[in-house]
């Protein structure tokens, strides 16, 4: 029996992520993303997926994907023949292609659709398919609140062949979430749920859904940023991440924060608000000790690789690992059930050297230790 699955790659994804635009939904976007210097990366995460394909050891297995950049190239790349199929304007390619492609491999009757892309891939694909057939995705976007992506690509590479080799039967119905782009840039955080597709069902390999704030955060929230606002050395660089934990630490400290961006402090001060990956090598060129503050994602548990991108592999081999903080709230920790902490930073051999433990801090002076895996 033949096995049949189809590869979509929407080879702009999570362009603005690095250049801190903060997703790259939509024309203007997107070109202003490119006038920033953005390159394109989702393409390269999915060939790490696609590679993980070449260990299946099943029946026999047909790949099915669109020309050039939304497939093709990706699939030859990881070393495998695919059967190219529809039409596409290569280095032009809209949310439409990303449709159509889901369309034709839905007729074709595949086992499984392999995508790499963001949450707007997701809905894409969705509006297509719905819960008809099993989806995957290999995150290449910026935020990724749904819940149809892998922990990072070689998991979904990973997933697919247990899949397609039976050893991961059943199917769950999982998030697709996405949200408004527009709020997002004016740090107000809109999330929706569009609906649900099916993934396979491998727990540890596949995310959770991002989750908010649970009840009585607020003063969890306030005893650790009060602990760490007053903890800040002197004359040290603070590149200060996304989310309301870190926040809450810049409103102790009197200081415009971006809610959803990145900014840098030093003694105290306000050095530049919502910074990209230029920007903030620039300013590692000017200083000589520097620290990043990061929190966790309530519900996945990434620290890196999910909406602060403007944290690249440079930035952070530049400040060095062990000048990293994590901060979060009990409750947050609580929220992933024993779960470890994650990184998806695009870089594999980064991405091991973040593997281990790391201490996040919790409270006053209080710390527990976690796993982090990648």
């Amino acid at each position: 029996m033949v096995k049949k699955i189809g590869i979509i790659v929407n080879p702009v994804a999570g362009m603005g992520g690095r250049v801190g635009l903060k997703g790259s939904d939509g024309e203007d976007i997107l070109e202003k993303a490119i006038q920033l210097g953005a390159i394109p990366e989702c393409p390269n995460k999915a060939v790490v997926g696609l590679c993980q394909i070449k260990e299946y050891k099943g029946e026999i297995l047909e790949i099915y994907t669109y020309p050039n950049e939304m497939g093709e190239d990706e699939v030859r790349a990881a070393g495998l023949n695919p059967i190219v199929i529809g039409k596409i304007e290569s280095g032009n390619t809209k949310s439409a292609d990303t449709t159509k492609a889901a369309n034709d491999m839905y007729d074709i009757g595949v086992d499984l659709i392999l995508f790499a892309g963001g949450d707007g891939t997701a809905r894409n694909i969705l509006d297509v398919v719905g819960e008809k057939i099993p989806v995957l995705g290999i995150p290449g976007g910026c935020k990724i609140h749904s819940a149809v992506y892998a922990i990072n690509p070689k998991s979904a590479g990973k997933v697919v062949v247990k899949y397609l080799e039976g050893k991961v039967k059943n199917l769950k119905e999982s998030e697709v979430m996405d949200i408004d782009e527009d709020a997002f840039r004016d740090g107000i955080l809109k999330a929706r749920l569009y609906g649900y597709m099916k993934v396979p069902n491998e727990n540890k390999l596949v995310q959770n859904m991002k989750s908010g704030s649970a009840p009585g955060e607020d003063a969890a929230l306030d005893f650790v940023s009060r602990y760490i606002a007053f903890s800040l050395e002197k004359d040290v660089l603070y590149i200060m991440g996304s989310g309301s934990t870190v926040r809450g630490v810049m409103d102790k400290l009197g200081i415009k924060n971006t809610l959803l961006g990145v900014d840098l402090i030093y003694n105290n001060q306000l050095i530049a608000n919502d910074v990209n990956e230029y920007t903030i090598l620039t300013y590692l060129g000017k200083y000589n000790k520097a620290k990043i503050i990061i929190t966790v994602i309530g519900g996945q548990g990434y620290l890196f690789g999910r909406g602060n991108q403007q944290l690249s592999p440079k930035v952070i081999r530049k400040v060095g690992i062990e000048n990293i903080i994590i901060i979060s709230t009990k409750n947050k920790m609580n929220s992933l059930f024993g779960k470890p902490l994650l990184v998806d930073t695009g870089d594999e051999e980064l991405n091991d050297e973040l593997n281990g433990y790391a201490e996040v801090i919790v409270g006053f002076g209080e710390s527990v230790m976690f796993k982090v895996v990648s």
